[in-house]
């Protein structure tokens, strides 16, 4: 039986046929094929190596889509443009096209199932290969209820039909095996994706009637869900939809959701950091975690500046404030130059 590892060698080995079927819109340049997404759209944002390059040290097989930073291997883009909602398909349609026998099947697969050991970066990197874009999904509805443009955001988020819930002892007996949820990218300083976030959503709106309808997994310590390039000035939060929030005002400004108060006061500081806006939940848990990270910020000449809400968080304020009064308030907490800079009008 070929492993998943395997799989991606041989279509690594067959780079330019497998952007030939299913990146049919792009074309070959030099080593590299170019077209617009890894959705098969028209244009040339997106580039996958065609073959190794050796001073680079860069494998065949990769791809980096410029405009949206999304980056991955061969999977990822059979996954992608043949719209698939579970990686147990990808390997079926990348094994047909390899001709490579199908697997015996031994039982019902699991939703969301890998082939990577539970909770490990590579099924992390697994899942979020096997979720769709979350532009006019469940997410965006679930995001749109809460006052928040997935649009502003969606580099970072995917949404999965049906993500397997592993059940809690505070479940109920009968609770559901799988969701539709929110998959969030943790990546680190390089723009690897280390880890996801799941959020599981009820299909008739918020979050699944379920213990615990939020869970990360992979190496979360020190890295976050990154929305934009690190910068000079940045801003950091707990949870993904606070971060969200604060980017209905400060589109342009780069920001990493920490996913607990914890993980947040681990962040690692990017090289060139001078100013950190720190956007704290109004509980004790929060407040430790702005004073731990002005401790570390001080001792390397980083600027960290605290926002606090009015409520318990940025999207409670968001929601009763409305866009407008929302910007002109947090207008308030900026730098001056910050504020001139990221406000939007």
């Amino acid at each position: 039986m070929d492993s998943i590892s395997e799989i991606v060698h041989r279509l690594a080995d067959n780079a330019e046929a497998v952007c030939r079927r299913y990146l049919s819109s792009g074309r070959r340049e030099g080593r590299y094929w170019l077209v617009g997404d890894v959705r098969n759209a028209p244009g040339r944002s997106l580039y996958v190596l065609l073959s190794a390059a050796g001073d680079t040290g860069a494998q065949a097989g990769k791809w980096t889509d410029a405009a949206s930073g999304e980056h991955g291997d061969l999977l990822d883009v059979i996954a992608a443009s043949c719209g698939h909602g579970a990686m147990r398909e990808t390997l079926a349609e990348a094994r047909r096209f390899l001709s490579l026998p199908m697997p015996v099947p031994t039982g019902s697969p699991s939703p969301c199932s890998t082939k990577a050991p539970m909770g490990t970066p590579a099924a992390a990197r697994r899942l979020w290969a096997a979720s769709k874009p979350a532009e006019g999904s469940l997410v965006a509805a679930y995001l749109a209820a809460r006052g928040i443009d997935v649009a502003r955001g969606d580099a970072s988020l995917r949404f999965h039909p049906r993500c397997y819930y592993r059940p809690s002892t505070d479940d109920a007996p009968d609770v559901r095996a799988a969701w539709p949820a929110m998959i969030a990218a943790v990546t680190d300083e390089e723009d690897e994706i280390v880890g996801v976030h799941r959020t599981w959503l009820d299909p008739a709106g918020g979050k699944a009637p379920v213990a615990r309808p939020r869970r990360a997994m992979g190496q979360l310590l020190g890295h976050g869900v990154r929305f934009g390039r690190s910068d000079a000035v940045m801003a950091a939060g707990e949870g993904i939809e606070t971060i969200l929030s604060l980017r209905e005002a400060l589109p342009s400004l780069p920001m990493i959701a920490g996913l607990s108060a914890a993980h947040l006061a681990a962040i690692r500081f990017p090289a060139g950091l001078r100013r950190l806006y720190v956007a704290c939940d109004q509980d004790p848990a929060g407040d430790t975690a702005r004073k731990t990270l002005a401790e570390r910020g001080a001792k390397e000449g980083i600027d960290v500046v605290a926002l606090m809400p009015e409520r318990a968080d940025f999207n409670d304020d968001l929601c009763a404030l409305g866009r407008a009064r929302f910007a002109d308030r947090l207008g308030r907490l900026l730098r001056g130059e910050d504020a001139a800079r990221y406000l939007v009008g």
